[in-house]
């Protein structure tokens, strides 16, 4: 494709709202506007994405410091949109409302007596452990909410210490919401002051830690009172254990131990669904230097950047437009950069944009019967005579590399 037919106009400064080096070098290379839409070039590389699109693996061979689990893979930035735990030693990844961790059981004790305290102001973990004088870990939360879809008023109790993931809850009981004052008074609990003791008719599931916590301090179903010493199974029955809690850093690996990180993501990929943009930004926050842009063949816009320069004598640009033309007729994809600007503007413009290899036309190559082929990355020109040009090309940087791929 042609430069102007493209419309792109590359910008000399980053744009003050760009959040990252990668969305200011998109900005200013006219792949994105200022306001994150995409444009022609954009447009370019998420077609050649989408080509990949039905290869999950694609997305390793981008050279993106990438992390994944069999169904999902993202790419680590502090601007990401999901929050997900990961493990540096086995790579454990997951996103953070989901995630499996290893859990620390309480020693186990002699199950002592139900005891009904008076705990005024105590409608918090916090206020209940600090009045008690015990930690958090020795007391039970209790969330209580309504399934729509039946009106069943669920309760839900995890140890004073966790904090519950409503995505597994949701998983266990399906779609929920916070149940009302009205709701909770109704099954004869007290907000604050709530647990499963002498609840009847309601679906009671509690996180896998609380089998094992013996003694508990929880709610006494009236305002201003707790209950000492509970036990699961003793003092109340449930319907469902399960896994309900959140991980946080500093948890242990479900799998190897290891200390967990939660990272800050873009999501890439989510079940064999491509996030094609996301892609876009993490393959510029990685592939780039202090010129532009530097795209890898396999996600460029186009394998070549075709640029003249004008000459005194001989047309610079009829026979750059004749070898255009050979390079799409064999295959390789070219923009070419028409315009009748001064080199410097084009090469800042060729650097910036990042296409893997710069092809330039010149007179005083021309005169010898050459052109200078540049890679994006390297630092040495290198001169090839114009009917080696093609078969130099495709043995010297693998192309057409798209056509190979797809």
């Amino acid at each position: 494709m042609k430069y102007r037919d493209l419309q792109i106009r590359t910008q000399r400064e980053f744009p003050s709202n760009a959040r990252t080096q990668g969305f200011g070098w998109l900005a200013r290379a006219e792949y994105i506007t200022r306001e994150n839409e995409l444009l022609p070039l954009g447009e370019q590389v998420i077609e050649r994405l989408r080509a990949l699109s039905n290869d999950p693996s694609s997305l390793f061979r981008f050279s993106l410091p990438i992390i994944s689990n069999e169904t999902e893979t993202y790419f680590p930035i502090k601007t990401g949109s999901v929050e997900v735990v990961n493990c540096s030693s086995c790579n454990y990844t997951a996103r953070i409302k989901f995630a499996r961790f290893a859990k620390t059981v309480l020693p186990q004790e002699e199950q002592l007596p139900l005891e009904k305290v008076l705990t005024p102001d105590c409608n918090t973990i916090e206020s209940l452990a600090n009045f008690l004088a015990i930690p958090k870990e020795k007391t039970a939360k209790a969330l209580m909410y309504t399934r729509p879809s039946d009106n069943k008023f669920v309760f839900v109790v995890v140890r004073g210490d966790m904090q519950l993931s409503e995505a597994k809850l949701k998983q266990q009981v399906g779609d929920i919401r916070p149940a009302t004052v009205e709701e909770i008074i109704k099954s004869g609990a007290a907000a604050g002051y709530a647990s499963p003791v002498g609840l009847k008719d309601i679906l009671i599931i509690v996180d896998d830690l609380i089998p094992g916590s013996q003694n508990l301090a929880a709610g006494a179903n009236e305002t201003g009172y707790h209950f000492k010493n509970t036990n699961y199974g003793r003092d109340y029955s449930v319907e469902i254990v399960t896994d309900l809690v959140q991980a946080k850093a500093g948890d242990l690996c479900i799998n190897c131990g290891n200390m967990l990180e939660i990272i800050s993501a873009l999501p890439l990929a989510v079940h064999s669904e491509f996030h094609f943009e996301n892609i876009l930004l993490a393959l510029a926050e990685t592939h780039h230097d202090d010129k532009g842009l530097t795209f890898p063949k396999s996600a460029a816009p186009f394998d070549v950047y075709l640029m003249h320069i004008a000459g005194k004598e001989l047309d610079t640009r009829a026979k750059a437009e004749e070898l255009y033309n050979t390079l799409q007729s064999a295959g390789i994809s070219v923009l070419f950069d028409d315009r009748d600007e001064r080199a410097g503007v084009k090469f800042n413009d060729a650097d910036l944009i990042g296409c893997p290899i710069r092809v330039t036309v010149g007179e005083k190559n021309l005169r010898e019967g050459m052109v200078e082929i540049k890679e994006r990355t390297g630092k040495e020109n290198q001169l090839v005579k114009n009917e080696e040009i093609i078969s130099f090309l495709k043995k010297q940087f693998s192309l057409p590399s798209w056509e190979q791929m797809v």
